[in-house]
């Protein structure tokens, strides 16, 4: 296994250093949006939410709770995007193993485990991530259950056909595609399920466009087009049992987002790509054959 440092960085192989400055950018990452959403309850998410925005629980104006509010209808549709994701994964038992590649500070390897029972390990290049997703198992009581690992989405440390179930949530943009499911296809045993979300750019608008383009350029990342998820797949033995666009369930989130104290300034990007049709939101489930 070869390894590449950048910065005092050290990401395990097969690295690059595009992985290594990858490392660094999440080692350094304390954005509000992700710590203060992950405060109302405990799960530390790094993705967006989905479903209809309960306008009921955000308060009257005037409100002196009012952004409280919205930070916790937010974090419910994280989580809710969570539970789709889950629910994607089809049947798991408690004697399962599940990955979770790119995991980031673990709030759906929670969730899974708190569903299934079952034992749940990720990896993240970030060993700050790493660190945080151990201590919150630890004072959940979870160690003997929720792991995260520092190591390479490309190359885990699981065994050839011990999980019954991977993913990836909103973390495929980092890596080369058939790479990536072709990990999956090991790690999975046969007719285990593979699921991700993630944004990818339409093929139907031709290229990616001006706001796709800002995407990569604020998250530091390579944004795949939906056909590309499904080439890889079919090429590394996984076969698409679902495709669900998730661009409509996803909207509302970002517009209440983009009322919100936690703008990041990429707000009006998502919007725009998804009202346009450049930009979408798509589950896809896999079967490993």
């Amino acid at each position: 296994m070869t390894t590449t440092t950048t910065n005092s960085v050290t990401v395990p192989g097969p690295a690059s250093p595009y992985q290594a400055d990858i490392a660094n950018y999440w080692n350094a990452e304390a954005r509000p949006v992700n710590l203060r959403l992950g405060d109302v309850d405990g799960l530390y998410h790094h993705h967006y939410g989905i479903g209809a925005v309960d306008h009921s629980a955000l308060g009257a104006p005037g409100d002196p709770d009012a952004e409280q509010k919205l930070i916790a209808e937010l974090h419910r549709l994280e989580s809710a995007q969570t539970d789709v994701l889950l629910d994607n994964l089809g049947e798991i038992a408690r004697e399962d193993f599940l990955v979770d590649a790119g995991c980031g500070r673990g709030g759906s390897m929670v969730m899974a485990h708190q569903r299934f029972g079952c034992t749940v390990n990720g990896v993240t290049l970030s060993s700050k991530q790493a660190e945080f997703g151990n201590q919150r198992a630890r004072e959940l009581g979870l160690q003997d259950h929720v792991r995260s690992h520092v190591h390479n989405m490309l190359d885990t440390p699981f065994d050839t056909g011990q999980a019954a179930g991977s993913w990836n949530n909103e973390s495929s943009m980092y890596v080369d595609l058939d790479d990536l499911m072709a990990e999956h296809s090991r790690i999975l045993r046969p007719g285990g399920r593979y699921v991700t979300i993630t944004g990818c750019w339409n093929p139907r608008y031709g290229q990616p466009s001006k706001w796709v383009s800002q995407i990569n350029a604020h998250f530091e990342c390579n944004i795949h087009s939906r056909r590309e998820y499904l080439k890889a797949m079919a090429d590394n033995r996984l076969v698409p049992q679902a495709v669900i666009d998730l661009t409509p369930d996803t909207l509302p989130y970002w517009e209440l987002r983009a009322t919100s104290s936690l703008v990041t300034g990429i707000e009006e990007a998502f919007i725009n790509s998804y009202k346009d049709g450049s930009f979408q939101y798509v589950l896809i489930a896999a079967d490993r054959v």
